[in-house]
């Protein structure tokens, strides 16, 4: 047997910040003194840590691939003091193409580099735009041991890891880039655990955590030995670095430590991930704290209690704007919820601002009854305020609509649209009754929130209402949440025929208008605050639809060609699905 027979394998579970390869360079020094303190030989960190993920076009410019790479030197040269050696990634430009690389960095060089093979290009990855894929890999050798270094992508089909094992590769060591949506955890470990059952090698996979944008990226990085079972488990949403240390016997590698824990899933995965995401936001982008409008309503109580876990109380402030149509119930809440996550609460009236946008306008509107444009002017007075607010003290505003408001259209362009973050964008209704209502007894570990009940039992039982005119509540617009909901989720996850959802007991009617609703309001989702990411396919970076857009479904059962035409020897059958 040559070659160790114990090495120590620290695992960087740590947030990069996208284009700031210093300061990831630095992130990555002190990670390296930490695994040297718990006597690691090798670090390793994430997918193109240095640029962190995802770059997207950044990477194309010469001046950033530089920065990467002398970045990448500089640290290869410090590991010539003896210790721990480097596994990092970066983009890497090789013979005037470019890569996403991963780099063995040992005794003062750059000892190895290898590049990504699988470019995903498919719901937020575009890999393929920017990156050539790479051959082959062959394991690395490090004091002996033949590591193999599939990137991410690479273990979710079998040929980079076959091509590893059939060439002597000893333990997969697997970086990623991967961010959090419902159920992926459990996507991750299947394919993981195929890959191992497939070449009988145990397997570390390493992932990314922080907010970037609208995705986050939930780490829960862990360890499966040789024969599938998992053996190590970081936590999610949290910045760690973790020791594993392995030894070999007559049956190859074997992991005999590792931290084990439980991680966050469901709802309570999906609430970590929205703190998560506002939090890096605002600290990423530097903003001082955040301002949003508290109504009273569950959406805006939610994203309070979600800002005060983010950024603690004091760098939240709760705004209530109330009109003529705000009621005292509204009222009410709002200060009770402001009061029991202890942030700063004003209250602005807007009435001098809607009845002068009103007059300025009457010459205009003379003869004309009123209507939704009278509703929306109160909702824009009160985006302008708390822009201005914004401007001049420096908080962000937080956005509050949730996705069954945004996919319908049931909210107002310039108004409660207006701010620089969602975090409960990628939210149902029904969700965010249902994430409320676990806040109440449950918070994320690190989260600067009070305990207890902070969302008042009224706001989650009162019927919603946008309070834009008498007596308003939102089922005098929409259907009920809990069919607008299961529709939309049809039409947005599934991307479901209109037949198979009404095949599941829906309204005909309903569908087709909801269907309706849906295409007219991209228009205004393209020019939403970015948010948050939990779902399988979000509005923004999954979910790619053209604002003129004249296709309606109307309820056509599944086409099926005529044989006969489809060889180009016949006319279609006449079908009452088909329009002509």
């Amino acid at each position: 047997m040559t070659g160790l027979k114990l090495i120590k394998i620290a695992l960087a579970q740590l947030n990069p910040i996208v284009g700031d390869v210093e300061g990831n360079a630095e992130k990555a020094r002190w990670a390296r003194a930490e695994a040297a303190r718990l006597g690691a030989h090798i670090v390793m960190f994430s997918e193109l840590f240095l640029s962190a993920y995802p770059p997207d076009d950044l990477v194309l410019k010469p001046a950033f691939q530089d920065a990467c790479r002398e970045a990448c030197e500089a640290l290869a040269r410090e590991t010539a003091d003896g210790g721990p050696a480097m596994l990092i990634g970066l983009p890497w430009v090789e013979d005037g193409l470019l890569y996403n690389a991963y780099a063995l960095l040992a005794e003062g060089a750059i000892q190895s580099v290898r590049f990504k093979v699988d470019l995903p290009n498919y719901g937020v990855f575009d890999e393929k735009r920017v990156f050539e894929p790479g051959p082959m890999p062959g394991p690395v050798m490090f004091n002996g041991v033949r590591l193999g270094i599939p990137i991410c992508e690479d273990i979710w089909g079998p040929d980079p890891v076959e091509c590893i094992a059939e060439t002597g590769g000893e333990i997969l060591l697997v970086p990623n880039g991967s961010p959090f949506r419902r159920g992926v955890m459990d996507e991750r470990l299947n394919e993981a655990v195929a890959r191992v059952t497939e070449s009988g090698l145990p397997l570390i996979y390493l992932n990314q955590v922080g907010g970037q944008d609208e995705l986050v990226f939930d780490g829960a990085s862990f360890v499966l030995a040789s024969d599938g079972s998992l053996v190590g488990q970081l936590s999610a949403f949290r910045e760690e670095v973790a020791l594993t240390v392995w030894e070999k016997d007559e049956e190859g590698w074997r992991c005999v430590e590792a931290p084990l824990v439980t991680v966050a899933e469901g709802d309570e995965a999906d609430y970590a991930a929205c703190v998560l995401g506002l939090r890096d936001y605002v600290e990423k982008n530097r903003f001082p704290g955040v301002v949003l409008g508290l109504s009273g309503g569950i959406d805006s109580a939610l994203c309070a209690a979600m800002a005060v876990d983010a950024l603690g109380k004091e760098r939240v402030h709760c705004v209530m704007l109330p009109y003529r149509y705000t009621s005292n119930e509204s009222l009410s809440d709002a200060a009770e919820c402001a009061k029991r996550l202890g942030v700063r609460y004003d209250i602005v009236p807007i009435a001098e601002a809607v009845e002068g946008i009103e007059a300025a306008l009457k010459p205009l509107f003379a003869g004309r009854p009123r209507d939704i444009t009278e509703e929306n002017i109160q909702s824009r007075a009160r985006g302008t305020i708390l822009m201005s607010i914004s401007n001049k003290f420096g908080p962000m505003v937080v956005t509050t609509g949730n996705k069954s408001e945004m996919s319908v259209g049931y909210a107002t362009l310039y108004g409660d649209m207006n701010g620089g973050f969602n975090p409960i964008k990628d939210l149902y209704k029904l969700e965010v009754y249902r994430l409320s209502a676990l806040r109440n007894r449950w918070k994320p570990q690190g989260s600067l929130g009070p305990d207890g009940v902070v969302i008042p039992e009224n706001i989650l039982s009162k019927a919603p209402s946008a309070e834009l005119r008498e007596n308003q509540k939102d089922q005098d617009s929409l259907p009920p949440y809990d069919i607008l909901d299961g529709i939309l989720e049809c039409l947005i996850e599934h991307e479901m025929r209109v037949s198979e959802i009404v095949a599941r007991g829906y309204d005909l009617e309903t569908v087709k208008k909801v269907e309706r609703l849906l295409y007219l309001a991209e228009y205004k989702r393209r020019q939403a605050a970015p948010g948050v990411k939990v779902t399988k396919k979000s509005f923004g970076r999954d979910r790619r639809y053209p604002i003129v857009n004249r296709f309606r479904d109307q309820g056509r059962s599944a086409f099926k060609p005529d044989a006969a035409f489809a060889r180009g020897g016949g006319k279609p059958r006449t079908s009452e699905a088909m329009d002509f």
